[in-house]
C-alpha cells in the first residue's frame, strides 16, 4: 500500500512579512521602546524579534548595524540577509528622519537565553497561528 507523499508547506517571504507586521504590538516590542511605540509606528521595537522570526523561515545571517542620534549611538537594528544575499528589512521604517543606521555586520545567531525571549516566544506564536489561518 503506498501512502502519499507528505505535503511540505514553503511560506513566501510575503506571507511572513505580512504576518509579521499583523503581529506586532507593545508585548512583542523590545522593553526600552515600549514608551515609543504607537499604532501608527508598530515596527517600533520589533526588529531583533523580526530578524529572528524570519531568520527561522529562510535562514541566511542576522545583520545589526548602530543607531545614531545627533551624532550619538543611541541603539542596535537588526535585520536580515537571505541566502541569496537579498536584504530584508522590514523594521527599518521605526526610524525618524533624525535617527540613522550605519554599518552591518552579520552576527551569529544567539543560542542562548536572551533579554527578549518573551517576546520572541509571543511574537513567533502569533506569526505561526496567523499563517496556520491563512494555509
Amino acid at each position: 500500500m503506498s501512502h502519499p507523499a507528505p505535503t511540505v508547506v514553503r511560506m513566501t517571504l510575503e506571507a511572513v512579512i505580512l504576518a509579521l507586521r499583523e503581529s506586532w504590538g507593545p508585548d512583542t516590542c523590545a522593553p526600552e521602546d515600549v514608551a515609543d511605540w504607537t499604532p501608527d509606528n508598530p515596527a517600533r521595537g520589533q526588529c531583533a524579534t523580526t530578524a529572528l522570526v524570519i531568520h527561522d523561515f529562510f535562514g541566511g545571517s542576522l545583520v545589526t548595524g548602530e543607531v545614531f542620534t545627533a551624532g550619538e549611538r543611541t541603539d542596535f537594528h537588526w535585520w536580515n540577509r537571505l541566502p541569496d544575499g537579498e536584504q530584508v528589512d522590514i523594521t527599518l521604517d521605526q526610524f525618524g528622519p533624525d535617527e540613522h543606521v550605519v554599518g552591518s555586520i552579520d552576527v551569529v545567531r544567539p543560542t542562548g537565553p536572551t533579554r527578549l525571549d518573551r517576546q520572541y516566544t509571543l511574537l513567533s506564536s502569533r506569526v505561526s497561528a496567523r499563517l496556520a489561518q491563512s494555509a
